[in-house]
């Protein structure tokens, strides 16, 4: 029977793929590391793109003034687009960690309020936060455990028992670098509902005091904002906003949010205290010992003695046995 040239083919090409098997097998692990990076790859070069570019330079109060009047005609015509557009940027800022983030802060208690402002911050650096921990647990996170020795495994599962309480604590007070706090976790196996919740809650005070700032510094800047338009248009070149958001962190208002991240602590505290403090001593409880003695019961002899009731010679069925008779019988 002869053999057509497509059965050939296919014959031939079978032990080429058998052999091909575990190759594919070994190769799929790096390949799947390789699909991880990308997103990481991504970040970087958009991240090196932006710095080496100097876009970054336009988050500043002197673009804001410079533009503010279209900003405001565009917010005046469309709120929500104008703050679901302020929730990209603020998300794309975080994500990529572009210096910037505190003078957005700012900008959107200006232009949005107070309230409406730290709405917006809030959801885009909580989202911004997370999607770097997610690239930064998927892409690293395990490789980073496994290789890390047991130490650190141990400090990561001390972390984990109390992640919550951690990172409320690190989000409340403003002098840990923020990229930080979005790596950090991702490398110790933190769960994502308990890095989401606690940065969402954790950024609370330290937004709305930017955004209050920034709603009351709205008049101020409008003055400032004409004063450096007219230095623009004499073409000057030295031309500055006297303002500075760092300015904002005053020793009080740091103090204050360490307070803040301090009462986050506190859970922590009392259940390691409650964890290490002896539990009631077993030997405490009631001794059996001291239950009722079967030998203290009514002893068996103690009972009506027989021979105090009355004789059984006194009842009616005549004298006891042996008496003798009395002379008159």
């Amino acid at each position: 029977m002869t053999m057509t040239t497509e059965q050939r083919h296919a014959a031939e090409a079978g032990p080429r793929v058998v052999q091909a098997g575990p190759r594919l097998r070994q190769a799929g692990p790096h390949l799947l590391l390789a699909g991880r990076m990308v997103p990481v790859a991504v970040i970087i070069a958009v991240m090196a793109v932006i710095l080496l570019g100097g876009w970054h330079r336009h988050l500043s109060f002197e673009t804001l003034v410079r533009n503010r009047a279209m900003i405001d005609g565009f917010i005046a015509g469309h709120r929500a687009m104008a703050l679901l557009a302020f929730v990209a940027l603020y998300v794309l800022v975080v994500a990529l960690s572009i210096p910037g983030a505190i003078m957005l802060t700012v900008a959107g208690g200006i232009l949005f309020g107070w309230f409406w402002g730290a709405i917006a911050v809030i959801a885009g650096a909580t989202l911004g936060a997370t999607v770097i921990f997610l690239v930064a647990r998927t892409a690293c996170g395990g490789a980073v455990m496994r290789r890390a020795g047991p130490r650190f495994a141990r400090i990561a599962e001390g972390v984990r028992a109390d992640a919550f309480c951690y990172l409320l604590f690190l989000r409340l007070v403003p002098v840990f670098p923020f990229w930080l706090v979005n790596l950090a976790p991702a490398f110790l196996g933190v769960k994502l509902r308990t890095f989401f919740g606690a940065t969402a809650l954790g950024i609370i005070p330290g937004t709305l005091t930017f955004t209050l700032v920034g709603a009351g510094l709205d008049s101020v800047l409008r003055v400032q904002g004409a004063a450096y338009r007219a230095c623009l248009a004499a073409g000057r070149t030295d031309c500055r906003l006297e303002f500075d958001a760092h300015a904002v962190l005053t020793p009080q208002v740091v103090a204050a949010l360490a307070a803040f991240g301090a009462l986050a602590l506190i859970p922590m505290v009392v259940r390691r205290r409650r964890a290490r403090s002896p539990g009631p001593v077993t030997g405490a409880g009631p001794v059996t010992g001291a239950g009722p003695v079967t030998g203290a019961g009514p002893v068996t002899g103690a009972g009506p003695v027989t021979a105090a009731g009355p004789a059984a010679g006194a009842g009616a069925s005549g004298p006891p046995a042996g008496s003798r008779p009395s002379p008159g019988e």
